[in-house]
């Protein structure tokens, strides 16, 4: 319980495709700036929504292949997953809120 998983190419197929609950991937980078202001507010929501969605974090310097793949142009991107399909994305550096209303709405 508590902090975001770092999540790679590597472990991708186990974590996000396999996976059977909601996902919420976070694609970062260490040099943005937006990354780093919500990487607190993403680690909260994964304490928050333990147990009903599984809260990741992938790091698109060193994944390039799984941010090309879903198309990710800007950082933050933060891409929904129900059965290892993307269903939802918000980009850019959100408020908590706006990620709980989105994670709400998904869950529902």
């Amino acid at each position: 319980m508590g902090d975001a998983i770092s999540v790679e190419t590597s472990s991708w197929e186990t974590e996000v495709s396999n996976a059977t609950e909601l996902v919420m991937v976070d694609f970062w980078a260490v040099w943005c700036g937006p990354c780093q202001t919500i990487a607190p507010i993403v680690d909260e929501l994964a304490t928050e929504y333990y147990g009903r969605v599984k809260v990741l974090k992938l790091n698109t310097d060193e994944n390039p292949e799984i941010a090309t793949k879903f198309h990710v142009m800007s950082i933050p991107s933060l891409i929904f997953f129900k059965d290892g399909e993307p269903i939802d994305k918000l980009v850019g550096a959100q408020s908590k809120q706006k990620f709980k209303e989105t994670i709400d709405r998904l869950l529902a």
